[in-house]
């Protein structure tokens, strides 16, 4: 196992060491926010149109990373410290963490920059390991991206269920960009002009405001999808925190009220964790509302870096039937097992554990700033580490110039 022998070379740690010293030497400075350097601010400006026309559309929030950041602080490419609220949509960690640098030198050493269907190395065998152990399912596909770990588990449950070709899914639901998740993604907007490629039907979310009523509603629904097109139904996808739907949850009680269903009509239940992952009370978010017994497959990304389709064995494809060049980056993969273990060992998990008590101060500050706003701020909205709120009304510019 040369790759893993080379990390013990004592010039390696002595390199290693020395890069960990000039981090810490640059980011012990990003210490609180801060505004622009006027000296950078116009260069900055300009790179960022030129990136913005580059990519065919300008970027939804007017910033680029300058490559250094401490903890929760970034600093960006015109001089500014910020606090980073959004993480990259839920994909970051933590900005120069030593663990995350030690995992992309090592990646560095492996002669696999990019894995994939024919050659792998064993750090992807560590990652399918620790997500089918934390997960309970047996079965493990690494792929580049949550899009193609969504897609990968709508082949699996339509290979499954065959010649079923129709799929359930929340309203507001958010799947993926795709030309297949883009059918199931419930926002007109991301459909405009492509053909549609899966049949879709919506079940009403669950409403707080409504719990007895909203339950009802959704079920009725699905018993009524169900009557219009018998045995024709595939998978039913769950978002158990909705993300872009507006970071909206739900009981237990109500997810169960519809997979008890499902169940019976032997419909695959899908979980999407690609942003709830890591961020609840329990690893998966599926384990939060103790959900185990219905689950047959989920996806994960954003936080793993390298993303996966978990599911059970009697949902196993044929040869071809999910294959790729490109499972990941070497260095996604190993700073994934990085993230995954640190969550794993850590003192997220529980109802006094990080997370739940990160959530409930970020939801006591949002509502005192509610009240001494009186109706500026509406929420907060979500559950554990998937928290927000809307200011200003929600008026786009205004939104965007308050971030």
């Amino acid at each position: 196992m040369q790759f893993f022998d080379i990390r013990q070379d004592p010039r390696i740690k002595q390199a290693k060491q020395l890069i960990f010293d000039a981090i810490h030497d640059r980011k012990s400075a990003l210490d609180g926010v801060r505004p622009p350097d006027p000296n950078l601010a116009e260069l900055a400006e300009a790179d960022i149109t030129r990136l913005g026309d580059l990519r065919g559309g300008a970027l939804v929030y007017p910033y680029i990373s300058s490559g250094i950041g401490n903890g929760a602080l970034v600093r960006l490419s015109d001089g500014s410290v910020k606090y980073d609220f959004i993480n990259g949509i839920g994909a970051h960690f933590g900005h120069s963490l030593d663990a995350l640098t030690d995992a992309m030198i090592d990646a560095a050493l492996s002669d696999t920059v990019m894995q994939g269907n024919l050659q792998q190395d064993m750090s992807a065998l560590k990652m399918m390991e620790l997500l089918t152990a934390q997960s309970g399912l047996p079965c493990c596909f690494l792929s580049t991206s949550g899009a193609m770990a969504a897609e990968n588990a709508l082949k699996l449950a339509f290979h499954r269920h065959s010649p079923r070709k129709r799929v359930l899914a929340f309203e507001r639901c958010f799947m993926g960009r795709t030309l297949a998740l883009a059918s199931v993604t419930d926002k007109a907007a991301y459909r405009n002009g492509l053909p549609s490629t899966i049949q879709v039907d919506y079940v009403p979310f669950f409403d707080e405001k409504d719990p007895a009523g909203s339950t009802s509603r959704a079920v009725n629904a699905l018993k009524s999808y169900l009557h219009r097109y018998p045995d024709d139904y595939a998978a039913m996808v769950f978002e158990l925190v909705q993300g872009e739907g507006g970071y909206y949850t739900a009981p237990a009680e109500f997810f169960i009220a519809l997979m008890d269903i499902l169940k019976t009509e032997k419909i695959a239940v899908i979980i999407d964790e690609i942003q709830t992952f890591g961020r609840l009370s329990r690893l998966f978010a599926f384990q939060h509302f103790e959900l185990d017994r219905y689950v047959d497959i989920v996806t994960v990304g954003k936080i793993t870096q390298v993303c996966a389709t978990l599911f059970r064995d009697d949902y196993k494809p044929k040869p071809g039937l999910i294959s790729q060049t490109f499972t990941g980056a070497t260095s996604s993969i190993l700073a994934g097992i990085r993230i995954v273990e640190t969550l794993v060992n850590g003192d997220y998990w529980g109802a006094d554990g990080r997370n739940m008590k990160l959530h409930a101060y970020f939801v006591n500050e949002l509502l005192r700033l509610n009240a001494e706003f009186q109706g500026r701020i509406e929420g907060p909205y979500g559950l554990g580490m998937m928290i927000g709120f809307t200011p200003v009304g929600g008026e786009v510019g205004r939104v965007k110039r308050f971030g």
